[in-house]
């Protein structure tokens, strides 16, 4: 057991810009800090990719503000005491400001989808614990993106899960109705970014 104290969520975003790399690849587990490995190219490219589907479905709502939005890469109470904050790919939260978390780099809010990249070792060894986590903490989908196996994942809250192969087609719904996507399109290298 260490020695440290644990620390608060509050305290560890005040002093993550202290750990290795600014603690950009750093998280809160039980308190302590988890170093994880920095992504992998594949975890970018697959990051670039989802974001410009949730950008394409959000030009395609009649009503956006109806719909929710997505917040990339900002850390998430996902419990108290001792805290633990996790920073998915993408959290999906059904109602709000959407550009009141713009500037948060901590939310303690419970998001309807979570998307996980499994892009390095830790990334996809930890990947079940992670995805119980979301679920007890009230996440209603989780999206496992696995650009080695070019499939995604999907668990939803009440114990259902499936896995789609790159020529299937992944669904937001329930919680994004009219979301869908190509499951290889995730994984597809940008014709640009090899010039």
């Amino acid at each position: 057991m260490s020695s440290t104290p644990r620390l608060t969520a509050e305290r560890f975003v005040e002093t993550r810009n202290e750990l290795p790399e600014n603690g950009r690849w750093c998280e809160l587990i039980g308190g302590e800090v988890l170093q994880l490995d920095p992504p992998l190219e594949e975890h970018g490219t697959t990051v670039l990719n989802l974001s410009k589907a949730v950008a394409e479905y959000l030009h395609t709502v009649e009503e956006p503000e109806s719909c929710g939005y997505p917040c990339f890469d900002v850390g998430l109470i996902v419990s108290r005491t001792p805290d633990t904050v996790l920073f998915p790919a993408m959290s999906w939260f059904a109602e709000g400001d959407r550009f009141a978390d713009m500037d948060n780099s901590l939310i303690d809010r419970t998001p309807v989808l979570v998307a996980e990249i499994a892009s390095s070792n830790v990334r996809r060894r930890n990947i079940g614990q992670r995805t119980e986590q979301y679920l007890a903490h009230g996440v209603q989908l989780v999206w496992i993106l696995d650009p080695q196996e070019q499939v995604v994942h999907v668990i939803r809250s009440e114990g259902i899960a499936k896995r789609l192969a790159a020529h299937e087609t992944l669904l937001g719904s329930p919680v994004l109705s009219g979301f869908d996507v190509r499951v290889g399109d995730l994984f597809a290298v940008p014709k640009w970014w090899n010039g």
